[in-house]
């Protein structure tokens, strides 16, 4: 039985955790609050996220003790937002992760130090590339609560490691295919999350059909730049791993991302929006990432550039779209 460790207590951790469990691996889940640990062990589900999702407790061991979850464990899950790894990971030694395979499920970027999850494992904990894998959708944790088909992209540097785990994902609703492009996998879905707080802020503002489609194409531009500046390899961005993720969180009624940026839209402050919401779009932290990044890159990144302002430097998305749509071809 393979034994997989999965940290992090959100949506997309549990639906994580249904896949493999179902699939019938051994899930050592870690949570930080011990309330929603013990509400687990009692009633089997997570009483905050997709809280219809039963659990069989037979393979899913949840617990507060991060250090024994990864020490019992051969693979583990990241799967808290990016703001929060280094809190989420304070508490083990340098050597925690020797030996073991790690697995980004996360779709952002540190802050303050702009580096991707792959990165900071290994400069913090010396987790090696080919002991690192990155997941991609297109798949939203609401669709995976219910069942609907779904597709994910395993990207790795090690396709051996990648199709291990690709093994252990899929089911009769989950598809799963490994890809060897980590960093620009990893990059992607950092960047699409940032295009669906666009998307979203354009909704807000009223902009209709017509201009998201225009948004999302012109995005993919902006996509490709950046990814050949930072990281130039030959790969085909039409593939689910890319445009297909882009498309579900530019458009879906699940994304939280396009939700943060519609509040935008419609007059939100951020501090309003991230308080309704209670739930971290990562797009926030991650264009400032990724504008930061750019300063020394310098590649036409409009759009990036028009969430930055509206979000960081507090322009009235009214006239940063106006200044935005002209520059669209």
């Amino acid at each position: 039985m393979e034994k997989v460790a999965v940290i992090g207590g959100g949506s997309w951790a549990t639906a994580l955790v249904k896949i493999l469990s179902e699939n019938k691996s051994q899930i050592n889940w870690w949570m930080r609050n011990a309330d929603d640990v013990q509400h687990l062990i009692n009633y089997r589900h997570n009483p905050r996220y997709l809280s219809q999702v039963s659990f069989d407790l037979n393979y899913v061991k949840p617990s507060t003790d991060i250090q024994a979850v990864v020490a019992s464990s051969d693979w583990v899950i990241l799967a808290v937002p990016a703001a929060f790894v280094q809190l989420a990971l304070a508490d083990l030694p340098a050597d925690a992760f020797a030996g073991k395979v790690i697995v980004s499920a996360i779709k952002g970027m540190i802050p303050r130090e702009n580096i991707l999850i792959t990165e900071y494992m290994e400069r913090a904990y010396a987790v090696p590339n080919s002991h690192q894998l990155v997941i991609a959708g297109p798949c939203h944790a609401e669709e995976v609560a219910l069942e609907k088909q779904s597709y994910l992209t395993i990207g790795s540097h090690d396709m051996t490691t990648a199709e291990r785990f690709c093994a252990l994902l899929r089911n009769r609703y989950v598809k799963a295919n490994p890809l060897d492009d980590l960093d620009g996998i990893e990059y992607c879905a950092v960047m699409k999350n940032v295009i669906a707080l666009a998307c979203g802020i354009a909704r807000g503002l009223n902009f209709g059909d017509n201009f998201q489609a225009v948004l999302v194409s012109n995005a993919m531009f902006e996509i490709e730049r950046f990814l050949d500046s930072i990281m130039p390899i030959h790969r085909d961005l039409s593939g689910s791993a890319y445009l297909g993720d882009l498309l579900v969180t530019a458009y879906s009624q699940f994304s939280r991302n396009r939700t943060f940026g519609n509040m935008i839209g419609r007059g939100y402050t951020v501090k309003s929006a991230q308080v309704e919401m209670n739930m971290v779009a990562e797009g926030y932290y991650a264009v400032q990432s990724i504008y930061e990044l750019n300063k020394k890159l310098q590649v036409a990144m409009p759009i990036t550039d028009a969430v930055y302002h509206i979000l960081y430097e507090r322009i009235a998305p009214a006239v940063e779209f106006e200044i935005l749509k002209d520059k669209f071809r």
